[in-house]
């Protein structure tokens, strides 16, 4: 008995929903996206394509990259809806566009300056737990923003906000690092 390919796109350049067959929606079933994942994955493995032409080889070296690299956009809230905001029309340009509100801007320096004077890991690890805490509720922002409302202004500043909680997390973690040290 053999195994039936699974549905793909066509083409490649396909958008990351369509080639996991999942609507396009910030609110996604992580194991149904993993399952997915997982049977694309297999399907397109270069090992069960060696003893076909190189050119088999190629394509199938191709779609894997591919669905690796849609996985990991999908899997990560931040990424899928960057992603999402783009496809509809409104890139984040987190690099080029760091326009935030006041109140946020606010809370950035009072983060920061938490951080620069705590002197133990408790302290730190407390202001951690208060971030992933706003970091969670800022993605529920961002799911209604596009989800619900499809306010894509709103998504692409709550996506802003998410990215910055991503890389203070990881100041955090640094300076953890450096006092268990």
């Amino acid at each position: 008995m053999s195994e039936r390919a699974p549905t793909l796109p066509a083409q490649l350049a396909a958008d990351d929903f369509e080639l996991f067959q999942l609507p396009r929606r910030f609110a996604l079933d992580a194991h149904e996206l993993t399952q997915r994942w997982k049977e694309l994955q297999h399907w397109a493995h270069p090992d069960r394509h060696a003893a076909q032409t190189s050119q088999a080889q190629r394509l199938a070296t191709q779609w894997s990259v591919r669905i690796n690299e849609a996985y990991q956009r999908l899997k990560h809230p931040t990424s899928r809806a960057a992603y999402l905001c783009e496809l509809a029309g409104h890139p984040v340009q987190a690099h080029s566009n760091t326009q935030m509100s006041p109140d946020f801007l606010i809370q950035q320096m009072q983060w920061r300056e938490s951080l620069e004077e705590a002197t133990d890991a408790l302290t730190v690890q407390n202001l951690r737990d208060d971030v992933v805490a706003a970091r969670q509720s800022e993605s529920a922002t961002c799911e209604n923003a596009i989800d619900d409302m499809q306010n894509w202004p709103a998504a692409v500043e709550s996506v802003r906000r998410m990215l910055f909680m991503q890389r203070f997390e990881a100041d955090i973690d640094r300076r953890l690092d450096q006092l268990d040290d």
